[in-house]
């Protein structure tokens, strides 16, 4: 019944591996993992995840039930196995974990690769000033960035703004863990995790088709008033390392090298949190998480701007490559949508039990 999401699913990994591969051979670039420093030994990672998505179901659970009563541990544990665990879970989970990191850590590559690939080591050969013009177009003569810092101010919503968007960087795993592990509907979980490679690799096709770095770094005076934040401290990290990686200062043979983490056209961070919010609307019941993900999309799409992630345009194809991505990994998973409502309907509770649709 998941041929399709099967397909799909390892399909995208399966490429963006290979692509990842070829442009590491033909441009001499080390194939790198860029969370290695912080996740232990690449050969370690993924046993080391799968267990940890086990682990966090089970532990919290386990410990909540028992009352912290030895005994009761263990029968609880073996219940939970018997009915969450089945094989179906445990095979989404696998899929979805390794799927995903392949996918992932392919996107790093093929970002950080995009100046030698595309040969664009002058910024003045990129699209910026093209995406810039149309900005400036669409903001009577000025640049979005700017026009929020006057109208928002530069202090205590450069703080908030900074925090909603640095909350990305743990969203996607945590969002990913949840629908794969807790997902009422093993077909949910297909969904999600489809989708979201989808994203990735649609999102890296749209840096080498209109490759950008962001206003931040093209146009930088205009937000120079800005108070210190968080933010900050990532934009001038992000822009060391991109320096280092053209200019060739790091160690390519290092496991813990550096990669170039400043790419557009798309900003996925639009396109992700839309895809979160997507989920929670069609997935969950909910209402509170509901309008807490779109507020979270929504704050996300104003910080991209303010902090000058991101031109208008990148944040339009960050959301087209969501409801695309959302919509072909619901097809590949079995949902049927509603023409006329915000709702959809799974096809399947298990690879082998249909549902009955109304």
């Amino acid at each position: 019944m998941y041929r399709r999401a099967y397909v799909t699913l390892v399909g995208v990994a399966v490429v963006m591996g290979t692509l990842a591969l070829v442009v590491s051979l033909k441009y001499d670039r080390p194939l790198l993992d860029p969370e290695g420093k912080f996740l232990g030994p690449s050969w370690a990672r993924l046993p080391l995840l799968l267990m940890g998505a086990v682990l966090l179901d089970l532990v919290p659970l386990t410990l909540w039930r028992s009352r912290l009563r030895p005994a009761a541990i263990i029968p609880l544990v073996r219940e939970r196995l018997r009915t969450h665990w089945t094989p179906e879970r445990m095979t989404l989970v696998a899929l979805g974990v390794v799927c995903f990191y392949v996918t992932y850590v392919s996107y790093r590559n093929l970002k950080s690769a995009l100046p030698f690939v595309r040969s664009f080591n002058n910024p003045n050969d990129m699209f910026d000033r093209e995406l810039n013009t149309i900005d400036r177009v669409l903001f009577f003569g000025n640049q979005p960035g700017p026009v929020l810092h006057n109208l928002l101010g530069t202090d205590l919503s450069a703080h908030g703004l900074s925090y909603i968007y640095l909350w990305f960087l743990p969203l996607v795993p945590l969002a990913l863990t949840a629908w794969l592990v807790w997902s009422r509907n093993i077909s949910y979980g297909y969904w999600f995790a489809t989708s979201q490679c989808l994203a990735w690799s649609l999102g890296t096709a749209s840096y080498y088709a209109l490759p950008t770095l962001g206003p931040v770094f093209h146009f930088a005076p205009g937000y120079t008033a800005l108070a210190h934040t968080p933010t900050t401290d990532l934009i001038e990290g992000l822009s060391r390392s991109r320096n280092k990686v053209l200019h060739g200062d790091y160690d390519g043979s290092s496991v813990e090298g550096i990669v170039n983490s400043v790419a557009g056209f798309a900003s996925l961070h639009s396109g992700i949190t839309l895809l979160v919010a997507l989920m929670v609307q069609f997935t969950l019941r909910n209402q509170l998480l509901k309008v807490v993900f779109w507020v979270n999309f929504a704050l996300t799409v104003v910080a991209t701007i303010y902090f000058g992630w991101h031109y208008l345009a990148d944040d339009i194809a960050g959301i087209m490559i969501a409801f695309v991505s959302f919509y072909l990994g619901g097809i590949a998973t079995g949902q049927k949508f509603n023409r006329h409502s915000l709702q959809s309907h799974p096809t399947t509770t298990s690879a082998n039990v249909p549902v009955s649709i109304d």
